[in-house]
């Protein structure tokens, strides 16, 4: 809508909640005035990764590399009982990670993410987003896509790491331009039918579809056993609807113009919101899906912070140091 938003319905608020209350350098005006994508990205990454200790996230395939005292916590299933038997020492044994970690990426670009009250859209965000976690995962020899799409698929970067790899993925992000209506079938049922290996399914929408369509179409992901994880992009008025002025509202999907009195409108439209999000996150409950709202003022680093947190619950890390043989999530 020209000066307002469009039918925004969403999800779980406790990323929104919580994204101010963890302290954070990363302010996305400032950011987002850096023009080129990869840069942004990479500051991103960088503030993110040096405001980490050193942390015991085991890797997901390892080789051996040396040995270390044994201290207590440590798991005894890797202890070197030969070693212990020369020595009268403990030492377990360390492994240097390697990864087979794929992730695929889902950006939407329809007409819809074009909003934006911040000086910058829900699809400039999203791509940062997107361009964000690709980089991370870069830095650690994962695979990682990229399928961007608004009605139909945009394009659509098979999951690799290679040289070259993250530069071309960026670049189709930087040329990606915010499209027509919004189809989540297309792209969701392209994955699941093209993608053999299981990996991480990361969809980057303001999820303005159908919650009967969606559902279906995650199911079958889930089905083909791919971790699936939604963050829900918004705009802040789309959360809260505070327009304090009656004024024509235009949904830019469908080019409809509706004179609206948010004082009188606003009631009704956060019912809506709220059924909305009720139906999703239980979609999401159902499916064992992690179901993430945020709103375009939220520090990216704590988008990183989330994804990391959703895999170290399912016993999944997704930062590598070093880690004992057999430590797979």
């Amino acid at each position: 809508m020209s000066q307002g938003t469009t039918p925004a319905t969403t999800a779980d608020n406790s990323s929104t909640r919580g994204g101010r209350s963890r302290s954070s350098f990363i302010d996305p005006p400032s950011l987002m005035r850096i023009k080129n994508l990869e840069l942004r990205a990479r500051t991103i990454v960088e503030g993110f990764i040096t405001g980490l200790h050193r942390s015991p996230y085991h890797g997901f395939s390892v080789e051996f590399t040396e040995y270390r005292q044994y201290s207590v916590g440590d798991d005894t299933r890797f202890l070197d009982w030969k070693l212990f038997a020369r020595s009268d020492r403990y030492f377990i044994k360390c492994f240097e990670d390697e990864t087979n970690l794929r992730c695929h990426l889902l950006v939407d670009l329809s007409k819809s993410m074009n909003y934006g009250t911040l000086g910058y859209s829900k699809a400039e965000y999203a791509k940062t987003a997107a361009a964000t976690i690709a980089y991370f995962l870069s830095l650690q020899r994962d695979a990682v896509g990229l399928l961007t799409f608004d009605d139909k698929i945009v394009d659509l970067i098979p999951a690799r790491f290679r040289a070259g790899h993250i530069h071309r993925l960026m670049m189709s992000l930087e040329r990606a331009p915010a499209g027509k209506a919004t189809d989540l079938s297309k792209p969701l049922e392209q994955i699941a039918g093209t993608v053999a290996k299981r990996g991480i399914v990361v969809l980057i929408s303001d999820l303005l579809t159908p919650i009967e369509t969606l559902e279906k179409n995650l199911g079958y992901l889930r089905a083909r056993g791919h971790e699936v994880v939604l963050l829900r992009v918004l705009d802040p008025r789309e959360i809260d609807f505070r327009f304090e002025q009656p004024a024509m509202f235009q949904d830019v999907e469908s080019g409809r113009n509706l004179y609206i009195d948010p004082a009188s409108a606003r009631e009704n439209y956060l019912l809506k919101f709220r059924e909305h999000a009720a139906g999703l996150k239980k979609i999401c409950d159902n499916l064992g899906i992690d179901l993430h709202q945020i709103a375009t003022d939220r520090s990216l680093d704590m988008i990183l912070f989330d994804l990391l947190t959703d895999r170290m619950k399912r016993g999944r890390p997704t930062i590598k140091q070093r880690a004992p043989r057999g430590g797979q999530g």
